[in-house]
């Protein structure tokens, strides 16, 4: 997987379909010669060998032949006579921030180690079995000012992708103050690319969003101390006439839950750079003799079979190589929340009622959400205080769940662990513990702080208050939510001159938290979220395997945004529920079989009070639940293909891991008059087996769903929903 040709001192990293080949020139100077299709090939330097020289650019090394800026540099830094922008930027004591890195040596290790401190892409391989993950690690070094940058790539062979991060020594005497430092970076010696991200806002996450490059810069980016509903942590670079099926696709997610930045570059010459990392605004990282910083890694994927062969790459990589191994193909429960149904007005009855419902339909989860504990009948007090409200309860919450389990269902929990309300005996107590600048009033959003958690005695607080929660083994799930930004940057443990540290030892605290916890629970399933989807990332999908994918749980607003966070992520990672309607978000009514498709896209739920719902109705959420219990597992561990995401009808599809299976979805959002029947192509199946369509005697080859497609009933109604499940068969 990774060949090193020696003559030419180049480096061909190579999965299943993909090559990325870097290359060491004369100068020191490390370039990207190639990443993309699969390339065989003992020479490549010819690729910058060839460039033509460009005009009024700097000359390096006295070179006038040599103009760095025109090169595809694989991790440019500041201060050399590259002019674009760079991947490491670096203050030195003496006011310097010129640094002249070099490559220096390299080395290839055996599978893949893990980042200390940070969630990373794991090789999992069993003891015995050999592994198709392997590592290069390039050094560089500055000798004149001690430093040292190690750049680990990791190539994942079998499932085509590669990950990338960065690790700086300082070998000097004394301190070096990082002011930007990327996790990944790539050069193109093209400029003809659409750029795809993932925008949005609360409870509009996910918008796909796509534009065509031109001169300048393009950034996405967070500065909330959450990678946040407004960007997701992903870029992507697009062949112009790119579809879901074909065209190149060159994806970036970061595996980073914090403040990011991801930009795209063209430069004068036609030249692309894309590079992802930690958001180097208000961030600046001491780094003391001695110490070594480690970035986070970012996940590169290449796909020359369009977006959907980008997704299958990424979703496979999470499910086998990132998300708890424990967790990552085990059966979701299907869990009924009880928040939309009661909010704050609930005691014992009202939640063993609704349990008594839940169990009738076949549910396997009660979910009790915010409210269970303090004095807390609204959001404006008892964050911190995590004691049980006994008096609400009508007993303890050992007792609860001990009932919920003889009705045969599992019991979980809400918390919000890294806030603090100020009506809260934690914070008359501990007033200090919040992030909060001197001199000035705290702010305050939704009635509560942040817990400064770059704080050992807060983390050890959180930690421990949460383990007494949990300990006992009554919990089987704990819903971990976060619904506020870090305002107020300021930490009373950080130096005057450190406290551009706070952001990111703040992610380090939480990492170190959720570690802690996971490892001590490992049969809890824990789900991320932060306001709905203001935290969906690699990084708390590897604590957390599935997430709260938006608050906003209208299934048509659901349509576009779980389309586009499949872009980058598995459907067992989202969780969607089927609630009650008028929707409590935005008022709009749809059929509950239209609801019950839509939330199966993902991992199903409900969040409604049941105890309303006539006995046909009941009946019909039995049958989603029965029907969702026999094809769960070609959704969890089965291949997704996006079908169709327009703005008026949404199709998608799964097919089991044997390729037995096949189960789609379609939605029509508003009825049209006078049409002429469409059919929906579908994809991925084998072109000459034989599939029957279940509920009829219809058997036809893969070539004819793939070519001839399904019929689509063109209903006069709105937010129609239609699902069809697929069988292979012996040739009839």
């Amino acid at each position: 997987m990774i060949e090193v040709l020696e003559r030419e001192r180049t480096f061909h990293l190579s999965t299943e379909h993909t090559s990325m080949i870097l290359h060491v020139m004369e100068s020191g100077h490390v370039v990207s010669l190639y990443w993309g299709g699969k390339v065989y090939g003992k020479e490549f330097s010819y690729i910058v060998d060839e460039l033509k020289k460009a005009s009024y650019l700097a000359w390096t090394d006295g070179n006038r032949n040599f103009r760095l800026e025109q090169y595809p540099v694989l991790y440019p830094v500041f201060g050399n006579p590259d002019l674009r922008s760079p991947a490491l930027h670096l203050r030195y004591e003496d006011g310097s921030r010129i640094t002249n890195l070099r490559y220096s040596s390299y080395r290839v290790l055996s599978g893949k180690q893990k980042i200390p401190g940070l969630p990373t892409v794991m090789d999992r391989s069993e003891d015995g079995k050999e592994s198709d993950e392997a590592t290069l690690e390039l050094v560089f070094a500055d000798r004149s000012r001690g430093i040292r940058l190690k750049l680990l790539f990791s190539v994942f062979g079998k499932h085509d992708a590669i990950t990338q991060s960065a690790v700086l020594i300082n070998d000097s005497k004394g301190s070096v103050w990082v002011e930007k430092v990327m996790s990944a970076c790539f050069s193109f010696l093209a400029d003809e690319f659409d750029c795809i991200t993932l925008t949005g806002a609360w409870a509009r996450e996910f918008r796909r969003t796509r534009q065509s490059l031109r001169q300048g810069k393009f950034l996405v980016d967070s500065r909330r101390g959450a990678s946040g509903h407004g960007q997701n942590p992903f870029l992507a670079l697009t062949d112009p006439g790119c579809t879901e099926d074909t065209g190149n696709v060159y994806g970036m997610n970061l595996v980073y839950s914090g403040s990011f930045e991801a930009s795209v570059e063209v430069d004068m010459q036609h030249n692309t750079r894309m590079m992802m990392g930690i958001q180097s605004f208000d961030f600046s990282w001491e780094l003391h003799s001695g110490e070594e910083f480690y970035t986070p890694e970012a996940v590169l994927v290449h796909s020359d079979r369009g977006l959907n062969g980008m997704s299958q790459i990424f979703h496979r990589l999470y499910r086998e190589r990132l998300m708890p191994p424990n967790w990552a193909e085990r059966p979701r429960p299907i869990a009924v929340n009880n928040w939309e149904a009661t909010y704050f007005d609930f005691d014992r009855k009202k939640l063993l009622d609704l349990a008594d419902e839940a169990a009738g339909i076949g549910a396997e989860l009660f979910v009790l959400d915010d409210g269970w504990f303090g004095h807390r009948n609204s959001d404006g007090s008892s964050l911190g205080d995590w004691k049980v409200n006994e008096e609400k309860l009508g007993g303890s919450l050992k007792n609860l769940g001990q009932e919920m389990k003889e009705r045969g269902l599992g019991f979980g929990i809400w918390m919000e662990p890294e806030m603090v309300s100020p009506d809260s005996d934690l914070f008359r107590a501990h007033p200090d513990w919040i992030i909060a600048a001197p001199l000035e009033e705290p702010q305050v959003a939704r009635n509560q702080y942040v817990l400064d958690l770059s704080r050992k005695c807060v983390r050890e607080f959180v930690i421990e208050a949460v383990a007494e929660i949990l300990e006992g083994g009554v919990i089987d799930y704990v819903k971990w939510d976060m619904n506020r930004n870090i305002t107020d940057a300021f930490s009373g443990e950080l130096f005057p001159g450190n406290q551009k540290e706070l952001m990111h030892r703040y992610m380090l605290g939480l990492y170190g938290i959720l570690e802690e916890l996971t490892e001590r629970f490992p049969e809890i399933l824990f789900e991320g979220c932060a306001g709905g989807g203001g935290r969906y990332d690699p990084g708390m999908l590897y604590y957390m395997p599935q997430i709260w994918v938006s608050d906003d749980t209208d299934a048509i607003e659901r349509l576009r945004i779980q389309d586009g966070a499949s872009l980058i992520y598995p459907s067992v990672s989202m969780s969607c529920h089927v609630s009650a309607v008028p929707n409590h978000q935005i008022g709009r009514i749809t059929p509950l079989k239209t609801r019950g498709i839509v939330a199966m896209q993902g991992v199903l739920g409900y969040e409604q009070d049941l105890t309303k719902c006539t006995e046909e109705g009941k009946k019909e959420l039995a049958e989603q639940i029965g029907y969702y219990k026999t094809v769960r597992h070609i959704m969890q561990e089965g291949t997704f293909y996006r079908l169709r995401a327009g703005e008026n009808d949404y199709a998608w599809m799964h097919i089991s891991r044997d390729g037995s299976e096949i189960l789609a979805g379609y939605v029509q959002v508003m009825a049209k008059p006078n049409t002429v029947p469409e059919r929906l192509q579908l994809k991925g199946l084998e072109e000459k087996a034989w599939y029957a369509l279940e509920g009829t005697d219809i058997v036809r080859t893969g070539s004819q769903w793939i070519h001839c497609g399904l019929e689509l009933d063109q209903s006069m109604e709105d937010y129609h929903a239609v699902q069809w499940g697929l069988r292979r068969v012996e040739m009839p």
